[in-house]
């Protein structure tokens, strides 16, 4: 049997916690560090998540030799360098996303890591929930037949504070939708047909409140199976229950009618009773999965589903309706 995937997580925030929570489902598999500008966190961290050291500055981590890899869990500012320094230390890296502010960012960081021959996966997380893997293969077997629609709903009112570092666009990379709503921009691209083409709609922008982002935006797009979509995402707008809401796949032969956070799927085809599935809760956020995803790569060398390229995919996509929503928005 191997021994354990040594990973050191650089930064101990919120979505540290969270990474290290799921990771106990890995059991020995994993075994974690921690880094922190601030020791005793870092410390703090090791002691709750029963962790082999603690570090008081990311350096230190990334130049440990019984460190294999690394996550990047901090701002996206920091990124591109912290990336860049553990695949010059010959480490592996699992990148939070969204992973770099800009395309020019992820190419070079896709050099370093050919120079480096490592792992680098992006944290899309989204990517591995039982919701994506089941929307997926229901679409690959044909369940609704040629896709026509895609409607995505992901709305919810959940402002930040004043103080939280998201408030500041050069800290996160960008507004509320590049920060966050890239997960959704992903699932929508990874069902099977590709988006070959997307636009977006921003609303006016509020300034009442902490939160001073845009939080809101429409995305239209264009899929290469002829087909076309539509995402809706919001952190401004109260939805039922403080977050469910549904979105919708429609084909020329059925629609698929599913809860956007994984709760349920509605499977209906012409001429046959809808059948409920549901996906799993068990890892319904896909971390399990994702990092299952990453250690095997990391001990066999298989590119994991994940990785950068795909990431890449999505950056071209955010690229195209960041700079149209401007344009729009611009204009008025």
């Amino acid at each position: 049997m191997p021994g354990p995937v040594h990973l050191a997580f650089l930064g101990c925030g919120f979505i540290t916690r969270v990474h290290c929570q799921h990771l106990r489902a890995l059991g020995s598999d994993v075994t974690c560090s921690f880094a922190s500008r601030d020791a005793g966190k870092a410390d703090a961290y090791r002691r709750e998540f029963g962790g082999v050291a603690a570090f008081g500055d990311y350096t230190a981590a990334i130049a440990d030799p019984r460190v294999d890899a690394v996550v990047v869990a901090v701002p996206p500012r920091f990124h591109l360098d912290l990336t860049l320094q553990a695949l010059a230390a010959g480490k592996h890296v699992l990148v939070e996303k969204p992973a770099f502010p800009t395309m020019a960012d992820y190419l070079t960081v896709r050099e370093a890591r050919e120079r480096a021959g490592r792992i680098v996966i992006v944290g899309e997380n989204d990517h591995y929930k039982p919701l994506a893997v089941t929307l997926r293969r229901l679409l690959a077997e044909g369940v609704v037949g040629d896709l026509v629609f895609a409607h995505f709903t992901t709305i919810a009112h959940r402002l930040k504070a004043a103080d939280d570092w998201r408030n500041d666009e050069a800290m996160a990379g960008g507004d509320a939708f590049f920060e966050e709503g890239i997960h959704w921009l992903h699932v929508a691209g990874s069902l099977g047909p590709t988006i070959t083409r997307a636009h977006g709609y921003r609303p006016a922008v509020s300034s009442d409140g902490p939160d001073r982002r845009a939080k809101s935006l429409l995305v239209g797009f264009e899929y290469d199976s002829g087909a076309v979509g539509a995402l809706y995402y919001s952190r401004e707008i109260p939805s039922l229950f403080r977050g469910l809401r549904l979105s919708k796949l429609f084909g020329r032969d059925g629609v698929i009618t599913f809860e956007s956070n994984g709760a349920f799927v509605v499977a209906r085809r012409r001429g046959r009773l809808p059948r409920l599935i549901l996906p799993g809760f068990r890892d319904i956020r896909g971390y399990q999965a994702m990092y299952r995803d990453f250690v095997v790569g990391i001990r066999t060398g298989r590119p994991p589903e994940m990785q950068l390229d795909r990431a890449i995919d999505d950056q071209r996509l955010m690229d195209q309706i960041m700079t149209t929503a401007d344009a729009g928005r611009a204009q008025r």
